[in-house]
């Protein structure tokens, strides 16, 4: 026997091509190698984007206590007229609503488009609904309304004459 007929410790002879040694690999292995950057970044973007909501509700937590102390004589007065604490909530509230939509407004089409750029790269293409962006700006406002209606409610049961003793 020649010593590229030899054979191996089973039995079998590799005659096709002695020089080249057979290594096998799972599918799924491979896809997962292939896929590996995918799932780093969707891990990095999970947590960037909880962190990017805890910076925006700290800034929006703090526009709320700054404009609640701003109109304070206003909300004081509105309150001597009559005015509920329903009302002037939605009152300091709807002015964070008019910004968040207008935020979103924005930032739908910016982020269909750049979600098709990305799809693109994948061999299986798969359209973006236009739920999945109704879903996440359900989801902005409300979170944007649980942090504003915080410090609109504290600013609504506060003591009327307080802040209007201060003039």
């Amino acid at each position: 026997m020649s010593k590229k007929n030899k054979p191996d410790t089973r039995g079998f002879v590799y005659s096709t091509n002695p020089d080249f040694s057979f290594e096998y690999n799972f599918l799924d292995a491979d896809y997962l190698k292939m896929y590996t950057a995918e799932n780093i970044i969707s891990v990095l973007s999970k947590y960037f984007a909880a962190m990017a909501i805890l910076i925006s509700c700290l800034g929006l937590f703090g526009l709320a206590a700054f404009t609640a102390e701003r109109k304070r004589k206003e909300i004081g007065i509105r309150k001597v007229v009559g005015a509920s604490v329903i009302n002037i909530t939605t009152m300091l509230s709807g002015e964070f609503l008019k910004l968040i939509l207008f935020a979103l407004l924005l930032a739908c089409p910016l982020a269909w488009w750049a979600l098709n750029k990305w799809l693109q790269n994948f061999a299986y293409k798969i359209n973006i609904s236009w739920w999945v962006f109704a879903l996440a700006g359900v989801g902005a406002i409300l979170i944007a309304l649980v942090t504003v209606s915080f410090q609109a409610v504290k600013a609504a049961i506060a003591n009327p004459v307080k802040s209007l003793r201060t003039e």
